[in-house]
């Protein structure tokens, strides 16, 4: 994986009258990687990606594209760069190839040479057999499919996917997902907003979390899921007559803090050492003749570290006041 910067934005901000959109927005992310961009809605996302793909002018601060500075070489990077929307883009009258091929030509490509890059790009989506079929008659899917393809027409340095999959079923964000998977597999940089924290945890090489314009957090999925916690150790207590003893006889045994929800028999001790841990509870339970219903080992969701960046965050706090 090459550690090049495929895009970089430094201290980006724009406004729009009393609206702050963003407010010093950094970022960047390694060439040949897919970088996840979440945040809530009004955080900023889509004013970011349209600023870095030359589609409005920011107030103040840099970004480039493939080494190109996006305010002075306009052109060289809408030339390297692909953009899939959160609406399809194709005509849904014409054929997939139909389509393909008049992405081409208004990309600039001659006629054969955009007969041939369409062809290659419905093998390599599999969508051969439904290549002269209307796309209205296509599943969501192959619809969100065949929207990539047209975006990597011009075989982009950089892809920008706006919410992919929004509106599809899960075989049809599965589909994406792999689509994803294999474009960034050969090379092409990828940013993917969306408001799917699973996505982004399935996808996402880095992440960076928006909000009030600007990013409050980055990292790997992993990292970023480290920052809120470690591994979490929940025991639900057969008899909650004895929820306090089993709390005091847990939190002794493996040296942390206990802590139950009131009206619940479910015991939550977050832990250092995933090995160690359960077998250190079912031993202490054992011991003092307590029953446990279950036990079970969990990591912090993505949705929780989330939740946690953006009820947390100074600026959205400032930002509720003001309102």
């Amino acid at each position: 994986m090459s550690t090049e910067s495929a895009m970089t934005a430094q201290g980006l901000r724009k406004r729009y009258g009393d609206t702050q959109a963003l407010d010093g927005f950094d970022l960047e992310v390694r060439a040949g990687t897919i970088h996840g961009l979440l945040g809530p809605n009004g955080a900023g996302k889509s004013t970011a990606v349209s600023a870095l793909c030359t589609l409005i002018e920011v107030d103040y601060g840099t970004a480039s594209i493939a080494g190109h500075d996006v305010a002075t070489e306009g052109q060289l990077v809408r030339s390297r760069i692909g953009l899939v929307g959160q609406s399809p883009a194709v005509d849904e009258v014409l054929g997939g190839r139909q389509n393909l091929v008049l992405f081409g030509r208004l990309f600039g490509l001659r006629k054969s040479a955009a007969v041939e890059r369409a062809a290659e790009l419905l093998d390599r989506f599999e969508l051969t057999q439904a290549a002269e079929r209307p796309v209205a008659t296509y599943s969501g899917g192959m619809r969100r499919r065949l929207d990539i393809a047209a975006g990597l027409i011009r075989r982009p340095a950089v892809l920008f996917l706006d919410e992919p999959t929004t509106g599809l079923d899960p075989r049809g964000r599965n589909e994406v997902w792999a689509t994803v998977r294999e474009v960034a597999g050969e090379g092409t940089t990828v940013l993917l907003t969306t408001q799917y924290l699973d996505e982004a945890d399935q996808l996402a090489d880095s992440i960076s979390v928006m909000d009030a314009g600007r990013v409050i957090a980055e990292g790997t999925p992993e990292e970023l899921k480290r920052q809120r916690g470690g591994n979490r150790l929940e025991v639900v207590i057969k008899d909650s007559r004895r929820l306090q003893d089993a709390m005091q006889v847990l939190g002794g045994a493996l040296g942390v803090p206990a802590r139950a929800s009131e009206g619940v028999r479910t015991i939550t001790l977050e832990v250092p050492d995933r090995s160690t841990a359960l077998l250190a509870a079912v031993r202490a339970l054992d011991s003092a003749e307590l029953e446990a219903d279950d036990l079970v080992l969990r990591r912090p969701t993505l949705d929780e570290v989330f939740l946690a960046l953006t009820e947390t965050d100074p600026a959205r706090s400032a930002r509720m006041e003001a309102q």
